[in-house]
């Protein structure tokens, strides 16, 4: 587990940040845009479980939380480093627990029958939300593959989980009652 001491270096300030070995690079790779969209999608999970969900959401959203930091453990060192340092990372169990949590809610909300609109209940439109931001850290995960590679299964973990993500938003309508937005082809 990792200590700090300090929260400041000031060895950022001139617009490079240091990777997990220890390389420094510009603020704005595609490493770093990757990684901090993985950041970013925690966060909105973050907001999602502050301001409430159904009991079973509650219960599985801190664990994805945590395996968000082993994705974003994953991304912070380059591949010849994760032979040296001994680090968390995504593996294919993270991606069979998504899965299998994902064919559970949907059993329980059943088969579209239309399109939805991001939104209903609080919690749905926050995990709405989040689905659309790890898409986004799908798309700049991708972006960083054409460069340089990343850990197996994180291409695959962000994709299950932005489909977790759909399917929790509509599991939290269900169980809040509240019905799902549809989207209006006549409007």
């Amino acid at each position: 587990m990792p200590r700090l001491t300090k929260i400041y270096t000031r060895k950022g300030d001139g617009g490079t940040t240091a990777l997990g070995g220890g390389q420094r690079v510009p603020k704005d790779s595609p490493r770093v845009w990757a990684y901090g969209s993985v950041d970013e999608l925690n966060s909105a999970l973050g907001v999602a479980l502050a301001h409430g969900l159904c009991q079973r959401l509650m219960e599985v959203l801190p664990a994805v939380q945590n395996e968000l930091f082993h994705l974003g453990s994953d991304l912070c060192f380059v591949e010849d480093d994760k032979l040296k340092y001994k680090i968390p990372q995504i593996e294919a169990r993270h991606v069979e627990k998504l899965e299998a949590l994902i064919d559970e809610l949907n059993e329980a909300v059943g088969p579209l029958d239309n399109f939805i609109l991001p939104g209903g209940s609080v919690g749905a439109a926050n995990l709405h939300l989040a689905r659309t931001v790890c898409r986004r850290a799908e798309r700049d995960v991708a972006a960083l593959t054409r460069e340089e590679p990343v850990g197996p299964y994180v291409m695959t973990y962000l994709n299950r989980l932005s489909d977790a993500l759909f399917v929790m938003a509509r599991y939290e309508n269900k169980m809040q009652a509240v019905p799902e937005p549809l989207w209006d082809t006549h409007a």
